[in-house]
């Protein structure tokens, strides 16, 4: 599959490159499993560079031997010459003519040989002056903060830079979508499960799911027996969490089920919000595995998981995750009746995405709040979307769903209605609406609302 979109994360390394050439820069670059870090930092070290991959399970002396080889392969090293240390290999490293330096899975070395992390520190800190380019890459987001934040750690502030790789946009994915032969619907599908993840789609070029529809590829990658994303998500927090996931896993539950506050969180896991204040925080700000969204106005924020498959493995398969893996067929009957409710949430996202592009959105955000002096059960209401731009103030319902003409301008109607609630809203804002499919939408759009479906994506 042909590499896509990372334009500006490859002009920020050249430009990196450019000033390492005067100095040792040394650059973290770190992300979730199967955003596409070593794909980037192979396609930058094409014809130039050396890769390192930090195997965790080798031992020290292996691993140091691998290295060795790889020294010699790309003329650093001589052939007589051997390396008995990692001081030795670093000294090397540091003091040779290299070309730029990638280890890939840095974070491994605290598994083979913790000691490095030191070496490294003293040669960084012997060699500054010394021109040279070292990219240190790792999966496990927590622990390759914990590297380069922590005061307590040798690698404490000998990073020039650190660079999160963040998934691939929609724009991005239609590519890969065009590339792989789906139908914009399905590829929009597939995008509400799986996101920006590369990866993702590597997979479907590897099982031979082009041009398939999102039913077909969700159950060959995921639900069939032997899936080959079954275990994805377990992967990905057992590596993050280490011993630790049992608690984890509870709060990821709780919010992919709609408890979105640390009040509610620790209702539904029967316990104090106290006890839970401390993994809420690493979740949203040492893990990055979830977010506190504020409203477009208003001071009560909410939780929400960040990755779309992490939030579906925990909102329709974590609780019954017996029957998901003996694949009993009401379980996965169930499942997938239920997938049109998880593609009407995730849409909101994806139709955000779009909006901001499309529009040039400055700001973009959901809107809820309590109606004044209306009666319990009905003072609430949501916006699913309230976004600026440069000029205009625009409020959005977002629906995935086929509406005709009266049902949509019934719901632009009743949308106006709530924004009467938002304080601060200008009176000349703007309206509109994206749906899955909108019948009259040309006529909304001549009365004077932004109406959008898939087909304008």
């Amino acid at each position: 599959m042909k590499f896509i979109d990372r334009e500006a994360e490859m002009r920020s390394l050249k430009d990196i490159e450019m000033l390492s050439k005067k100095k040792l820069f040394v650059i973290a670059l770190y992300g979730l499993r199967r955003v596409g870090k070593t794909r980037l930092l192979l396609e930058f070290l094409k014809a130039r560079g050396v890769y390192f991959f930090v195997n965790k399970n080798k031992t020290s002396a292996d691993l140091l031997n691998e290295y060795q080889e790889i020294l010699r392969q790309n003329k650093i090293l001589g052939e007589l010459e051997a390396l008995d240390s990692w001081d030795r290999f670093f000294d090397v490293l540091m003091k040779r003519d290299m070309p730029p330096v990638v280890f890939d899975e840095f974070q491994n070395f605290g598994f083979v040989e913790p000691g490095i992390f030191g070496i490294m520190q003293k040669n960084i800190d012997l060699h500054e002056d010394k021109p040279g380019l070292i990219l240190l890459s790792g999966s496990l987001i927590g622990l390759m903060k914990k590297l380069f934040k922590s005061s307590k750690e040798p690698l404490y502030g000998r990073i020039k830079k650190g660079i999160k790789l963040e998934p691939l946009s929609l724009g991005s994915c239609f590519e890969l979508g065009r590339e792989l032969k789906l139908a914009r619907e399905d590829l929009i599908m597939v995008y509400c499960i799986f996101g920006g993840y590369p990866k993702y789609y590597v997979a479907m070029e590897d099982f031979g799911l082009q041009g398939k529809k999102a039913e077909e590829i969700m159950d060959s990658l995921l639900l069939v027996k032997d899936a080959p994303l079954e275990d994805e998500v377990n992967t990905i927090l057992a590596q993050e969490f280490g011993g630790r996931s049992g608690i984890y896993y509870s709060i990821l539950e709780a919010i992919a089920n709609g408890n979105n506050t640390i009040s509610t969180i620790a209702s539904y896991l029967n316990t104090s919000p106290t006890s839970l204040t401390r993994q809420i925080k690493e979740l949203r700000d040492h893990f990055e595995l979830i977010e506190f969204e504020m409203p477009f106005r208003g001071k009560r924020g909410i939780y929400r998981i960040k990755h779309p498959l992490i939030q579906f493995w925990f909102s329709g398969i974590y609780k019954k995750y017996s029957d998901y893996v003996a694949r009993k067929p009401e379980f996965i009957h169930n499942l997938k009746r239920n997938l049109n409710t998880v593609y009407g949430k995730a849409f909101e996202r994806v139709a955000t995405e779009f909006l901001t592009g499309k529009l040039g959105l400055t700001e973009a955000k959901r809107q809820w709040g309590k109606i004044l002096n209306a009666r319990k059960g009905e003072n609430a209401y949501e916006i699913d979307l309230i976004g600026k731009s440069e000029k205009e103030v625009y409020a959005f319902e977002l629906k995935w769903s086929d509406l005709g003409y009266n049902e949509a301008l019934g719901i632009l109607k009743e949308l106006q209605t709530k924004a009467g609630y938002v304080p601060g809203l200008p009176e000349g804002m703007k309206f509109g609406m994206v749906a899955r499919k909108i019948e009259g939408k040309q006529k909304l759009q001549s009365a004077g609302y932004a109406a959008y479906d898939l087909g304008d994506f």
